[in-house]
């Protein structure tokens, strides 16, 4: 009896790639193929980014250490998806003759028979849709994580950027019906999960398509009312359409998270109007006023891109100060570099590479100061985290876990001696002792077990690790059941 073949995805670029994966990874289990283990998988998928700088070398280069390894292992096969594999199409097959399959954004599920094809015919497969085929929501997934999933209210994008190539690779914005929407959320919150982060490319244009503006502040009071979540995250909006009514839904809906990514890209008004960003800096920063009058505490992060086709000190002056301004618990900084096929590779004025590094390193500077300012004013207070895994630090003496707080901060925390270890998606009651630019840490202080609240969540991480024999194993996991952490509402 032939075993069945395996596979592994890697993944690079954003959430929604990750997303995509968990797609990828269902729609081979659903053509038969298992799991495999990196390095000695039968079929290695590639789900490709093309706005991230070096996407193109990082490609390559991994290409190039699994052309050997085809080499040594006669029937192996390697497929190419994703963003950048939409942009460059033949490029690929050229660069890279021992490809596969190369497959878009757009055609995900043709990925099994793809394989099959090329398999079969004994020659390289492309395929290549210039719009969509099947919602990708629509195909099994293989979920990463037992108790957090991704759950995509729209694809593609009707913003016109100058310096993002998205909207010619994922096309124009695609909303799913609230419906479907909030089925797929009763189904992985059925299924164990406890959180659920809502992905878009623009999740406050949700429902343009069908011609209700306010679809989307809806959508996040209408995930408060699924029995067992307990969190919910959404990714990314966009400041010229974010609206007050969402503000409100995110204030008064119980399991909506007080944290907010709210990309910036630039303080300089000059800038934001050649990047075709429809705000300016008062109206962003205005917004983040309302959100922290109506959520305070609220973790608000951010994207800012540095030398952008003109900018000049003046500029990026205006970027430093309305980053000040913001007091922005994390950003993601992105030197400028030139995408081909967007308006911005053409323009005149490209900035040197010195100028751009140097104008990095101070706003890379500034914002580690105010992430260190805002995670030190969090010592001694105690925080709700939800446990991950193992923080990856070996002690002897201490063992220690990593969790996410409500506002998303990373926590790392100790579990002390004859303590219970919690299970991935178990919530724990941390309190704060030491903090750093990009994480909190909760050493215990009193050597006293961890208040730990068992939840659907660790119920199916041990399940689905310890199988039928879950329940008799107790090395160091909780009990199921509720426990209360005593912990004072967040709002």
């Amino acid at each position: 009896m032939e075993l069945p073949r395996t596979y592994e995805v890697r993944t690079f670029g954003c959430q929604m790639n990750v997303h995509d994966s968990e797609r990828l990874g269902g729609s081979l289990e659903a053509a038969g193929f298992v799991r495999g283990e990196q390095g000695s998988a039968d079929v290695v998928v590639i789900n490709t980014c093309a706005v991230r700088e070096n996407a193109d070398n990082k490609l390559y280069g991994t290409l190039g250490h699994l052309a050997q390894l085809k080499r040594e292992r006669p029937g192996m096969q390697i497929a190419v998806g994703g963003c950048l594999a939409q942009k460059d199409k033949h490029t690929i097959q050229d660069r890279a003759p021992w490809v596969d399959v190369v497959f878009g954004t757009h055609n995900m599920g043709s990925l099994p028979a793809l394989l099959d094809r090329a398999r079969h015919n004994g020659e390289a497969q492309l395929e290549i849709l210039e719009s969509l085929e099947v919602f990708p929501s629509t195909l099994p997934s293989r979920r990463e994580s037992t108790h957090s999933a991704w759950v995509s209210i729209s694809v593609g994008c009707n913003n016109t950027c100058t310096f993002c190539i998205v909207p010619a690779l994922r096309g124009k914005e695609r909303d799913r019906r609230p419906g479907d929407v909030l089925a797929e959320v009763e189904a992985v919150v059925a299924d164990g999960a406890i959180e659920v982060t809502l992905l878009g490319q623009n999740v406050n244009s949700y429902g343009v398509e069908f011609g209700d503006r306010r679809a989307f502040s809806k959508l996040l009071r209408a995930t408060g009312r699924i029995d067992g979540l307990e969190r919910v995250r959404f990714t990314s909006p966009h400041p010229a359409a974010f609206t007050d009514d969402v503000i409100e839904a995110m204030a008064e809906t119980p399991n909506v998270m007080p944290q907010l990514h709210m990309p910036l890209q630039s303080g300089s008004d000059r800038v934001l109007k050649a990047m075709r960003r429809s705000y300016r800096s008062e109206r962003f920063l205005g917004i983040l006023d309302r959100v922290r009058a109506a959520i305070p505490g609220a973790a608000i992060s951010t994207d800012v891109i540095v030398g952008f086709p003109g900018e000049t000190e003046e500029d990026f002056a205006e970027t430093l100060r309305v980053v000040e301004a913001s007091r922005f618990a994390s950003a993601f900084t992105f030197q400028y570099s030139i995408r081909p096929g967007t308006p911005a590779a053409t323009m005149p004025e490209q900035l040197p590479k010195e100028v751009v590094q140097e104008r990095y390193d101070r706003l890379v500077e500034l914002q580690e100061r105010i992430s260190a300012e805002e995670n030190a004013a969090l010592v001694g207070s105690t925080l709700e985290a939800m446990a991950t895994e193992g923080d990856g630090r070996k002690n002897e003496e201490t063992r220690r876990m990593s969790g996410r707080a409500r506002d998303g901060r990373l926590v790392h925390f100790e579990i002390p001696p004859g303590s219970d270890r919690p299970r991935p998606g178990d919530m724990v009651a941390v309190e704060v002792t030491q903090s750093a630019p990009h994480h909190l840490i909760a050493d215990s202080m009193t050597g006293e077990p961890l208040r730990i609240r068992a939840t659907r969540a660790g119920d199916a991480w041990e399940r689905a690790v310890l199988g039928e024999h879950a329940h008799d194993h107790h090395d160091g996991a909780v009990a199921a059941g509720p426990v209360s952490l005593g912990l004072p509402s967040v709002r």
